[in-house]
């Protein structure tokens, strides 16, 4: 490895106990993470860096903040942006950095912005509001978007809904620049599909359900008006233990290499780790063991694929972890950094 690690934590700061980014620099071996500085955003709720890794985007409560990541690891705010809609859960940008999606879990709306060429965020491209009914009062019973990415081919954004379990595909182009419905992947009743991730080939896309606590995995083929998508795989996020009524799967994350996948399981409080085949797209149970914590909310993946950091919401924490892929264990790191209920993290490699 070279160069140096910086991570970036989104906190609520309703209470004022939090500012709303926190900057730490990250001791990779240790799996440490040094506090530098807390930046302004009203209730930075999910982060994410640009692949290029230039520009920092956070929801917030006026929509997305965008910033410049500095050679230093500091950064600067470019400007925020307006979603017309509810404040949202969840970002992704596609593969070029020409567009952000944002998901809408309180109004069931996916909105698509332009990102300009010095990364910040411009105006609103298109955006559709799901309708439809669930099941379950209160949680189950209307539109609740909580993850959008546009698929590696570029031809289609897919839109996963928890609300009315489904995954809804559209044909998303630059020319008309408008979502049109294609297709949709329907979950079992009261599964709850809350978000997925492709694999950097873009054969593989995997699933992850909150209520069902099962991860779906599929293949992907391109295809002229939709794609051909065939699922291959269903495993459960906490391995062969049993369930219990309060386990919610929470976080899906690929290590860098992409030869193994960590599942967060909130009310569990465990990380479940899997052995995945490159060739197959295949997962394999490894181990599910408990992280000191409460709602692991998201899981960030140090760069040697050796460490684990899980960013736990409810206790106000984070824990470190080494991970021993050969004998199935997670080995906690030190003392658990106490953070002002932390929603999610990036870390980016900087020069300087």
């Amino acid at each position: 490895m070279t160069g140096k690690y910086m991570a970036y934590v989104g906190s609520y700061s309703y209470n004022g106990q939090a500012k709303g980014i926190t900057v730490y620099d990250v001791d990779v071996e240790k799996g440490r993470f040094i506090p530098r500085c807390e930046v302004e955003v009203d209730n930075s709720s999910y982060v994410i860096a640009s692949n290029n890794g230039r520009t920092l985007y956070s929801i917030a409560d006026e929509g997305v903040v965008s910033f410049r990541i500095h050679e230093n690891g500091s950064i600067t705010r470019l400007n925020s942006a307006n979603i017309k809609g509810m404040r949202g859960c969840h970002l992704s940008t596609d593969q070029d950095d020409r567009y952000i999606f944002v998901s809408g879990y309180h109004d069931g709306k996916c909105t698509v912005l332009r990102l300009n060429d010095d990364g910040s965020v411009g105006e609103i491209v298109t955006g559709v509001f799901h309708k439809g009914l669930g099941s379950v009062a209160e949680r189950n019973f209307r539109p609740h978007v909580s993850c959008s990415r546009r698929t590696p081919d570029g031809k289609f954004i897919m839109v996963a809904d928890l609300g009315i379990d489904q995954v809804k595909i559209y044909h998303f182009d630059e020319k008309d620049e408008e979502m049109l419905l294609v297709d949709a992947i329907r979950s079992d009743l009261e599964s709850a599909p809350r978000c997925f991730r492709f694999s950097q080939d873009g054969k593989f896309f995997y699933l992850v359900h909150e209520l069902k606590n099962v991860i779906d995995v599929f293949t992907y083929e391109t295809g002229v008006h939709q794609p051909k998508i065939e699922k291959i795989q269903t495993i459960k996020t906490t391995g062969p233990k049993p369930l219990t009524q309060l386990t919610a799967a929470s976080a899906l994350r690929f290590s860098n290499d992409e030869k193994h996948m960590f599942c967060g399981n909130a009310g569990d409080n465990t990380v479940t780790v899997y052995d995945r085949d490159t060739r197959t797209g295949l997962l394999t149970y490894l181990c599910c063991l408990p992280i000191s914590g409460s709602y692991p909310k998201d899981i960030c993946v140090f760069p040697d694929d050796r460490h684990i950091a899980s960013i736990n919401h409810e206790t106000g924490s984070i824990t470190f972890f080494t991970v021993d892929y050969e004998k199935g264990l997670l080995i906690m790191n030190g003392k658990e950094l106490k953070v002002n209920e932390p929603n999610s993290c990036v870390i980016v490699q900087v020069s300087k």
